[in-house]
């Protein structure tokens, strides 16, 4: 018997830029922690939370907004493109230029339900605030190799 897919929806604070996850199973989906640089920057905080899906399973919804595309240098000569709902600001999504056509990394507290998609692991532990404890029974990777 097949398995039915697994919806999610999500969208901005002013609730004017919507969005589905829509994956073929909740396996597709991978929520991370990321205590790089560009996150913490992105963030605001001490770390990032995105959840990489397939490109194929997110979809805007919205009829009428579409969202405002920031593209930077992320520091090692390829780009990276963030987002944002054009009304309220609100930081919704982002994607380096390898995985453009492949992925998108939701930002967690996008989703209407973000208890849904729990960290699945954590990236560049090595910069991790030295208050915050490692979460426990996840995977944790030291850093990243380019």
């Amino acid at each position: 018997m097949p398995s039915e897919n697994f919806k999610l929806a999500g969208g901005c604070y002013c609730e004017k830029l919507r969005y589905e996850l829509n994956l073929e199973s909740k396996d597709e989906a991978r929520t991370s922690l990321c205590h790089c640089r560009n996150c913490k920057k992105a963030f605001g905080g001490v770390y990032g939370v995105t959840i990489k899906v397939p490109i194929k399973g997110f979809k805007y919804t919205s009829a009428e907004e579409k969202p405002t595309i920031h593209c930077q240098d992320n520091g090692s000569g390829s780009n990276v493109y963030r987002e944002f709902c054009p009304t309220c600001g609100s930081y919704i999504c982002e994607y380096g230029e390898k995985a453009k056509d492949k992925f998108r990394y939701i930002t967690l507290g996008s989703l209407d339900n973000p208890e849904e998609l729990p960290p699945k692991g954590e990236f560049f532990c090595k910069q991790r605030a030295s208050w915050m404890p490692e979460i426990p029974g996840i995977f944790h990777k030291q850093e990243i190799k380019e």
